[in-house]
């Protein structure tokens, strides 16, 4: 029976998370406030990360998962641009933008890196799959950009996971 893991092994001795890192760090230690967004496992990764900002660091930090809020902003905006609209409501000055896309081609997250673009709102990304995927190609002024080589969720989500809580 092959090892199920060395597939993540794998993926992590390849993460190459050194200099990407170290952009997020300095960016994270600059902010106070830190908003961070993801889909389906990426909200997952987001929610249990953003807890433990505030627990151990005492971050404002936010996800976008309440349920009633959620479904307001899909009905009226769309899902395509919920997430934005959320951003509209939560980030200002002092707000770190952490877009998480497994594959870099949600939506809702490409339309996020376009408002914080636009807006000059502080913002890193972390994305797997393809390494010439939309949200790459779209935030040049993005603090880091955190890809992973793997188009399995399970490891891209994993390695994100990882990656955000190196500052924990």
């Amino acid at each position: 029976m092959s090892n199920p893991f060395s597939q993540y092994a794998t993926a992590l001795q390849g993460a190459h998370i050194e200099e990407e890192f170290y952009k997020f760090q300095i960016a994270w230690n600059k902010y106070s406030k830190i908003i961070v967004l993801g889909n389906g496992g990426s909200n997952s990764v987001a929610s249990h990360v953003s807890q433990d900002y505030v627990k151990f660091h005492h971050k404002k930090s936010l996800v976008f998962s309440d349920p009633s809020m959620l479904t307001c902003l899909i009905n009226d905006f769309g899902m395509a641009k919920a997430y934005e609209k959320f951003l509209g409501y939560y980030a200002d000055d002092s707000t770190l933008c952490i877009l998480i896309s497994s594959g870099g081609e949600s939506e809702n997250i490409l339309n996020c890196i376009k408002y914080c673009e636009s807006g000059s709102i502080p913002y890193g990304i972390l994305t797997g799959f393809k390494s010439d995927n939309r949200a790459r190609q779209i935030s040049p002024n993005s603090l880091w950009d955190y890809h992973i080589n793997s188009t399995d969720y399970g490891i891209v989500e994993c390695i994100h996971q990882i990656f955000l809580h190196g500052v924990v």
